[in-house]
């Protein structure tokens, strides 16, 4: 929005100059979306705690956990505005991309919104079934991918790093795919979101992955250095998730342990979604395998846990997902989430070094 209004009615000033750079508009967008959600966090808790909207914790978890009841949840509230507003007041707003990005992201924030009401209004820990969620979300990534395609966006195609110009055209399957990588990765981050400050910041390396290939694939001489796939207007991206990375600094001032607010699953779906989304628009999905695999940990060890009791009523790990495995091994909580915090930023390296080994 500021751009064009600079652009229409300031183009010579020094100051429409600058927002003519995506890179000054995503560092500007990441201090401003952390701005929103440091100032605001205090009295976003004071208010949720005068709501009595107190954390539900499940009765089989780590009795560690118990005395987390009660904390304030919902935090992902604030995420989803900043992110939300400075990428509508920073991005280029003619930008199809931008509004697949941004409308799929609040659709699974009003989700995870009401996934997070119906746990706080019936006092427990159960809310909007895993099956309505899987509609939900199922519904938006479809949609995700007929608008993609509409709009030319993208092609059914799968790209693989490592390889110069391979890729595979799967057709209409291209729409099952989506799935996998839109459901997949925000049931995975909401899994994943269960320690203080544990999910925020994979959250955040892996924005740093997608916001540094989506400014290479949208800046033809980049594109062409690097070897990606070209891919017009993509820099804008890196715009908001510049904003993903400015809000969860924000907000891990809060959620670092011992928390002062949780996320939710307002928080968890939409981050989860955005992401996912991200990396389809810039067919780089297998490289948000590789930077997010802390999300793969989580989510597999759920699936050979549920899997693996089914058919010999013996358990895998001793709770699932993983970090409740490490806790009731005897890891303290800090522990844990600062060793996966080591992981994700790992697992971003290695994700980045696709850019040059092709």
């Amino acid at each position: 929005m500021i751009f064009h209004i600079l652009s229409e009615y300031f183009s010579d000033s020094i100051l429409s100059n600058l927002f003519r750079y995506i890179t000054f508009r995503s560092l500007l967008a990441a201090l401003a979306a952390f701005l929103i959600v440091f100032l605001g966090m205090k009295p976003f808790v004071r208010l949720l705690q005068r709501a009595r909207a107190g954390q539900q914790v499940r009765d089989d978890g780590p009795k560690t956990h118990f005395s987390k009841k009660g904390t304030p949840t919902m935090g992902g509230v604030l995420i989803v505005w900043a992110v939300t507003i400075v990428s509508v007041l920073l991005c280029r707003l003619d930008n199809s991309q931008i509004w697949i990005v941004l409308l799929s992201f609040v659709s699974a924030a009003a989700l995870g919104f009401a996934d997070d009401f119906l746990k706080l209004s019936k006092k427990n820990s159960k809310g909007v079934s895993s099956k309505i969620k899987m509609i939900v979300l199922g519904l938006i990534s479809l949609c995700v991918v007929r608008a993609a395609l509409e709009f030319e966006v993208i092609r059914p195609e799968i790209y693989f790093p490592f390889f110069k110009d391979v890729s595979l055209d799967i057709g209409s399957w291209f729409y099952l795919w989506g799935f996998l990588v839109i459901v997949g990765c925000s049931n995975a981050v909401n899994l994943t979101d269960g320690l203080d400050g544990l999910a925020i910041v994979p959250v955040m390396t892996t924005a740093v992955v997608l916001m540094v290939i989506a400014y290479a694939s949208g800046h033809a001489l980049f594109a062409n250095y690097l070897q990606l796939n070209p891919l017009a207007g993509s820099g804008e991206i890196s715009i908001v998730m510049a904003a993903v990375i400015g809000s969860g600094l924000g907000f891990l001032w809060f959620n670092s342990h011992p928390a002062e607010i949780f996320m939710g699953d307002v928080g968890s779906l939409s981050l989860g979604t955005i992401l996912g989304v991200s990396a389809l628009l810039i067919h780089q999905e297998i490289v948000l395998l590789i930077a997010g695999f802390l999300f793969v940990m989580e989510a597999m060890s759920v699936i050979l846990q549920v899997a693996f009791y089914k058919s010999s009523k013996k358990r895998v790990f001793k709770m699932a997902p993983l970090h409740h495995h490490f806790e009731l091994a005897g890891w303290p909580e800090p522990k844990v989430i600062v060793r996966f915090w080591i992981l994700s930023i790992v697992f971003a390296v290695i994700a980045l070094t696709t850019l040059k080994l092709r």
